[in-house]
């Protein structure tokens, strides 16, 4: 029978493989929480905004909004980080998004949605630079790809269930009472996750835990963090920027495919089974992978990733029935196969001073470029559906065939291992 202390022991070694540290479990509950309710709601906005009268241009408008949104969002976003710390910067974040669900929940029409969704479709880009930075403060070097795995882990939970009770409340309430309901859902969660969040997280770590200090004061110029961008990351962003065409030009459509084009569509319950089955394959492979990233090269499950961002909409292209759907989207979800790493990444290529903004810079220039992708979807989809979704395979090659020839990578050294109670 095992004793107190080997449990304690056993749990001690499983936080310190895992990364999970008091600050770092506060950061997953807030993104569970937040991300619950968000992810009910928000993947079927397109839906809803069909239900409210809005067209195709009204939903490519709303994926261009979330791409230049999170491009302007996230170089602020790290500099408040780095000048006022995580706890604050995420306090702020999240009365912004709950003022975004309170006016959908209010106003029911699809300019209000639109209005809504500049505070809330962007909580995730303006609060990632500072989660970012937590993780690389309060973790050694050996485990931040861990950490940061973690992060992307845990945020698949909503992205995986959410969807799948949205479908639900739309099947029982229909599409536009159904997803009011679910941003009801969605504010509830948020005032739960901001009181436990600020609970939980140190913001008084400012000195890294691998012994690197910051001496700088937070630079707000983006130009002069251009200038200290490494090379390395400044390739990694032209070929990210590529495959995010890629998976952008049809995201907003993906749902309407799904659900309005296909020779079998599905229904919403059904498309929420699909996203589950992606987010349930992403979760799968995400600690292996994290924990061979963290003792070798990067750049080969970046590459991997990109390959798979490149055939999702070929693959579902082809897609004309639930079951084919299944097959779609568990490429989807494999997709995520180098995600975390590719974070990992840009964090490794960041100076100390700055690895907050300069992972928000590295977010503004990439989703900028994207959000016009995302908008010129609108008018490749009007086109024709096939156009849209084989203009975005075109795209994701070229910029997989670049990373392979051009990208370059910058292995962490290992380290002994260490392990953290998730009390500290």
């Amino acid at each position: 029978m095992a004793t107190s202390a080997s449990i304690k022991a056993g749990a001690a070694r499983l936080t310190g493989f895992l990364g999970l540290q008091r600050s770092t479990v506060g950061v997953l509950a807030m993104v569970v929480l937040v991300g619950m309710g968000e992810r009910m709601a928000e993947r079927f906005l397109p839906i809803y905004m069909l239900a409210l009268g809005g067209g195709a241009l009204a939903i490519g408008l709303l994926q261009a909004m979330d791409n230049l949104l999170s491009a302007l969002y996230s170089f602020p976003g790290g500099y408040l980080a780095d000048r006022i710390g995580t706890k604050k910067s995420l306090l702020f974040f999240n009365l912004v998004a709950m003022a975004g669900f309170a006016l959908v929940i209010v106003v029911p029409s699809w300019q209000a949605v639109l209005i809504g969704a500049v505070l809330f479709i962007s909580w995730s880009a303006i609060s990632l630079p500072a989660t970012m930075s937590l993780i690389y403060k309060v973790l050694p070097a050996n485990k931040r790809t861990m950490g940061v795995t973690m992060h992307s882990l845990v945020r698949r939970i909503p992205m995986a269930l959410g969807p799948l009770m949205g479908g639900l409340f739309i099947s029982l309430w229909g599409e536009r009472d159904g997803v009011r309901l679910a941003f009801g859902v969605a504010l509830a969660m948020a005032v739960a996750a901001l009181f436990l969040q600020q609970r939980m997280i140190d913001d008084g770590q400012e000195k890294m835990s691998s012994g690197e200090t910051c001496t700088l004061a937070p630079e707000k110029n983006p130009l002069k963090l251009w200038q200290r961008m490494n090379p390395a990351m400044k390739g990694l962003l032209a070929t990210d920027i590529l495959v995010r065409f890629c998976e952008q030009i049809p995201y907003a459509f993906v749902v309407v495919w799904s659900m309005k084009v296909i020779a079998a569509p599905v229904s919403a319950l059904q498309f929420g089974w699909l996203t589950t089955i992606e987010m349930a394959t992403a979760v799968l492979i995400y600690i292996p992978v994290a924990y061979l990233a963290d003792r070798t090269a990067k750049k080969p499950f970046v590459l991997v990733t990109f390959g798979f961002f490149t055939l999702f909409p070929l693959v579902l292209l082809f897609s004309q029935s639930f079951v084919w759907l299944v097959a779609a989207f568990v490429l989807r979800g494999l997709k995520e196969f180098g995600e975390p790493t590719r974070k990992s990444l840009i964090m490794d290529l960041a100076p100390a001073d700055c690895k907050a903004g300069m992972f928000g810079l590295y977010y503004l220039i990439r989703d900028v470029f994207v959000a016009f992708a995302a908008f010129g979807g609108a008018f490749l989809w009007q086109i024709s559906p096939e156009t849209n979704l084989v203009t975005a395979f075109v795209f994701g090659l070229i910029g997989t065939a670049g990373f392979a020839v051009f990208g370059r990578d910058v292995p962490v050294p290992v380290q002994k291992e260490t392990t953290h109670d998730a009390s500290q």
